[in-house]
């Protein structure tokens, strides 16, 4: 991230936080009206307000060893709905491998067990949208060795072909935490091209020491010509989508997306073996509006 871009990010950071900044605690109440941007309309919700899980007309799990080499085993009793809120838990437990293989090259197989435990959750084939913008406010656990996500995918075509929109990555650089939004596309996954922002977490804790214990607003705005990814309204990134075009003109950003939340622990993460468990990464809702004349 160069001088002129991070000066800009911090500029905005502190009119945030002057003009109210972020609440640390679920206040809304199903009698209160959502705040639609203007010449938009809200086409989906999930405000996590009812049932003791997510809700099954709207999410699916992901089980297992699936990505990236992370230590965690993804299953569905990691989550839970309590208070209003989506609660996704990194516990540090074992579990064993059912695919385990000693002669195996496979990351997947070649563990005799799972260390630890965290769910994975998406939207794929229960709800998907095209353009509009996607609000999600949550709180994170910046731990060592956590790597919570919320992003979405492309329905067709495989990884990173399909179009990836991180809208929020936290997880360690050379060592260091940061908060990422980016986007990644290609033909493969051997020639994949990123449009990324990097931010140390150490600007979010010059400004507010207390920002760990908050809830947060994430918000992407995708239209045909951009995406533009912001944290409590300050901008972090815009994505020009002239220029995602994969090498045989494939754009994964012109078609529709599902959408993603998740703990990963380890590999980008960094190393849980001294952080305290369980951890919790809470969302409170996640809302997507479109142009009042654009169809869902």
């Amino acid at each position: 991230m160069n001088e002129v871009k991070l000066l800009k990010f911090s500029l905005s950071i502190l009119i945030v936080m002057f003009f109210g900044g972020c609440k640390n605690q679920k206040t809304q109440t199903a009698t209160e009206t959502i705040n639609i941007p203007s010449g938009y309309k809200l086409v989906w919700k999930d405000e996590f307000d009812s049932g003791e899980k997510p809700n099954p007309e709207f999410w699916s799990y992901e089980y297992g060893f699936v990505r990236n080499s992370e230590l965690q085993w993804y299953q569905e009793d990691n989550t839970s709905v309590n208070n209003g809120l989506l609660s996704i838990t990194g516990r540090q437990e074992e579990v064993k491998n059912p695919q385990y293989d000693s002669a195996s090259d496979s990351w997947k197989k070649n563990r005799k067990v799972a260390e630890y435990t965290s769910s994975s959750i998406n939207t794929r084939g229960k709800f998907d949208f095209k353009y509009g913008i996607l609000e999600v406010r949550a709180k994170i656990d910046t731990s060592s060795g956590m790597w919570p996500a919320i992003w979405t995918l492309g329905v067709d075509r495989d990884w990173p072909s399909n179009g990836e929109i991180d809208m929020m990555e936290y997880y360690q650089i050379d060592g260091k935490p940061h908060i990422l939004a980016n986007a990644a596309w290609g033909d493969n996954w051997q020639n994949v091209s990123w449009d990324s922002t990097q931010i140390p977490f150490t600007e979010f804790l010059k400004k507010d020491p207390q920002w760990p214990e908050k809830f947060h607003i994430w918000k992407m705005e995708w239209t045909p010509q951009f995406i533009k990814l912001y944290l409590d309204d300050a901008l972090l990134n815009e994505i020009d989508l002239a220029k995602t075009q994969n090498p045989d003109g494939f754009n994964g950003f012109h078609q529709r997306h599902y959408m993603l939340l998740n703990l990963a622990i380890g590999s980008n993460g960094g190393d849980p073996s001294h952080t305290p468990f369980p951890k919790n990464y809470q969302v409170d809702y996640v809302r997507v509006f479109q142009k009042s004349d654009q169809n869902l």
